[in-house]
């Protein structure tokens, strides 16, 4: 086991000083490395030497001391610094950080090269490792027998907390906590830290912001601090991925132990383990996911017509048969996924989002009387809310109250994404439940048609569109609204006017004039005018309630053939 005290033994590296760190001089050096860039901590290894000519940092005292607490804080060996090059003697406020943190500072003669020094120590090293090696390989088949046996995340992490003598974070992907060990010596408990509850975020969005996007290429833990009130908590963080796809990650809590190369090896190993765990975890849970699919999609269509089947799917899928339910679909626009050309990326980055849109829905699931079940289809997700048949079924305006709810929430958290909520109606038998979800898929439909750019509607709130988009022709309603409002029209088109849009906020406002200019702010008088405007080119006084009904016929279907006409 090589240390920096027995450097100064070596006669090949006569020469070497120790001029800062002394308390560090036991400290052990598994690898040296050179280091020429400031932003390659996340890169270092503890127990590493690194050596430098002084370039990155000569000009720059802030960087000086950075350096000295980052290699200490990661537990590197020293630092050694090639003299004369750029320094003649070293700054004094580079001794003092290096006295304070206990990080052996050493000055290198001219004459040796960095490469050479290199080759020298490695060769003096390399004895070390063969019990490092059989220790490691000890370690590996531990946890590889757990594996094999089942043990799943629980027993891995018990065994890494053990091992490296601290406590452990497991999570997913998401960030979301899969699993954690406390340690009897953490003098700063998980529980006091975090909400520690299964498949919810653990850490905050400025801490997992902070992780570098190619964190799985670095392939060793990298250090953050997690700060809480006047706490700095060092964290070791290391990707649980396999080919660059990363399934989770493992966090360090070290506050009982500094981490030693042996932990690091262990954490390496353990994260292969962790990856090969959660693949095998979610193909499980894939199938039991296009189970469940299966299952919704055959409901929501109508296709399963007994009830018993109904019934006894329903008890497995965790739905209530007796409860009635209706359905919610809320369609995802994102144009940001248009500049992925590929289709596996695509799909991958529409994953993530309508799995966070799903995750949002279930945080104001207590918002609403009923119980919810929530999952996604392609680009949309579907809402089933389920409400005991001795309550007071929910209005329209209570679900149109949860629905703006969500829609709120989504767009305060999904950027750049349009949401269309369509609403179908509440049926008293879960049999029925397929005409809800048509429902709601039709007044999604009939909002994109009117060209919306979100919002929220419920299927009464187009009854009439329904009936005249269902059964009639466009050419004949085409032909309807000429007949009826083809002069208002053309003399909107010609003048450009928008007496069209004026009409339509009037009946809209049940024919009061007052409401209808405060709506379209405009005067009084000016919309007395525009009314009687439209009278002299209709030629109609607007009293008769025939000619009423057929104007206000026109004006739907102006908004169903806006873009056609």
């Amino acid at each position: 086991m090589l240390t920096i005290n027995d450097l100064f033994e070596i006669k090949a590296l006569d020469g070497l000083k120790i001029v800062a760190g002394e308390k560090g001089v036991n400290n052990v050096i598994s690898l040296v490395n050179i280091m020429e860039n400031p932003d390659a901590f996340d890169w270092l290894s503890p127990n590493e030497l690194l050596l430098s000519t002084g370039y990155i940092f000569k000009d720059n005292e802030a960087l000086q001391n950075r350096i000295i607490k980052e290699l200490a804080e990661i537990n590197c060996s020293g630092l050694v610094i090639k003299m004369k090059r750029y320094f003649d003697t070293l700054p004094q406020n580079m001794i003092d950080q290096a006295n304070k943190y206990g990080l052996p500072l050493i000055e290198l003669p001219i004459e040796y090269t960095l490469s050479n020094v290199i080759s020298i120590i490695n060769e003096k090293a390399s004895g070390r490792y063969d019990l490092l090696n059989r220790k490691t390989l000890d370690m590996h088949n531990i946890l590889f027998r757990i594996a094999l046996e089942g043990g799943g995340i629980e027993r891995i992490s018990s065994m890494i907390s053990e091992t490296v003598n601290n406590p452990i974070l497991i999570l997913d992907q998401d960030w979301k906590l899969l699993h954690y060990t406390e340690h009897v010596e953490n003098r700063v408990p998980l529980a006091y830290c975090f909400n520690l509850v299964k498949n919810r975020t653990a850490f905050r969005k400025e801490f997992t912001d902070s992780i570098p996007i190619n964190i799985s290429e670095i392939n060793k833990p990298i250090k953050r601090i997690y700060s809480l009130e006047d706490l700095e908590i060092k964290c070791r963080i290391l990707p649980v991925a396999v080919a660059n796809s990363i399934y989770g990650y493992i966090v360090v809590w070290e506050t009982v132990s500094d981490l030693l190369e042996f932990d690091y090896i262990v954490l390496e190993q353990a994260s292969t383990i962790m990856a090969l765990e959660r693949i095998r975890a979610k193909e499980i849970e894939d199938v039991k996911l296009k189970i469940r699919q299966e299952f919704f999609d055959d409901l929501l269509t109508g296709k399963i017509t007994s009830s018993d089947t109904i019934h006894t799917l329903c008890e497995f899928h965790g739905l209530n048969s007796n409860y009635r339910y209706y359905c919610i679909v809320i369609n995802i626009d994102s144009p940001e996924l248009e500049q992925y050309k590929d289709m596996v990326t695509r799909k991958y980055k529409l994953e993530n989002t309508t799995r966070k849109c799903v995750n949002i829905v279930y945080e104001q699931a207590s918002e609403t009387q009923g119980e919810i079940t929530c999952f996604h289809r392609n680009n949309r997700m579907i809402i089933l809310i389920g409400q005991n048949e001795k309550r007071t079924p929910i209005t329209i305006n209570e679900a149109k109250a949860f629905a703006n709810l969500v829609y709120k929430s989504l767009e305060d958290q999904i950027n750049n994404t349009t949401f269309l909520v369509g609403i179908g109606r509440q049926y008293k038998t879960i049999e029925s439940l397929h005409k809800s979800f048509s429902e709601a898929n039709e007044s999604i439909r009939l909002m994109q048609k009117f060209g919306d750019k979100g919002g929220i509607s419920h299927f009464e709130d187009h009854t009439v569109y329904h009936f005249l988009d269902s059964n009639i022709k466009d050419m004949e309603l085409e032909d309807f609204f000429i007949k009826r409002l083809g002069k208002i029209f053309e003399h909107d088109k010609l003048h450009g006017t928008g007496y069209l849009i004026t009409l339509e906020n009037y009946f809209m406002n049940n024919l009061n004039i007052s409401e209808t200019a405060k709506t379209m702010f405009l005067h009084r008088n000016t919309l007395i005018y525009r009314i009687e405007k439209i009278k002299e080119i209709l030629n109609t006084d607007l009293k008769n309630s025939e000619e009423l009904l057929q104007i206000q016929l026109a004006l739907k279907i102006f908004r169903l053939l806006n873009k056609n006409l």
